[in-house]
């Protein structure tokens, strides 16, 4: 199993800039896509930004234009790089990663960190 720990959260005033990491650690083949989501509270998990194995992005249409995803292929990293941050973007954001590991295709999920946005 393949462990995720997300950093970078905070409080920002609105229209600041924030951006998170995500490492990994544990045996894996191949890495099909890596993601971020969000929740915000009494709302459900929603897809953010992903980007796959081969560099393709895609992101929610409420981020589009503020937000950047990127990745470490070789240390299996994700980044997300927030700026003109809103207070609607505020909510625990979620790293996510699609990989294979010894023929089974699996995901895991970081613990969350807290992003808040203040107006």
């Amino acid at each position: 199993q393949v462990q995720l720990v997300e950093s970078g959260g905070g409080l920002v005033q609105a229209g600041g800039s924030l951006r998170l990491s995500c490492a990994t650690s544990g045996r894996l083949s191949l890495i099909n896509r890596m993601a971020w989501y969000r929740q915000a509270p009494g709302k459900e998990r929603e897809l953010v930004a992903s980007i796959s194995s081969g560099g393709t992005t895609d992101y929610a249409d409420s981020v589009k234009g503020r937000f950047t995803i990127t990745s470490d292929n070789v240390k299996i990293q994700v980044f997300l790089q927030m700026n003109s941050l809103q207070p609607e973007d505020t909510a625990v954001y979620y790293c996510n990663v699609d990989y294979v590991v010894l023929g089974s295709r699996r995901d895991s999920w970081g613990q969350g960190t807290q992003v808040t946005v203040s107006s």
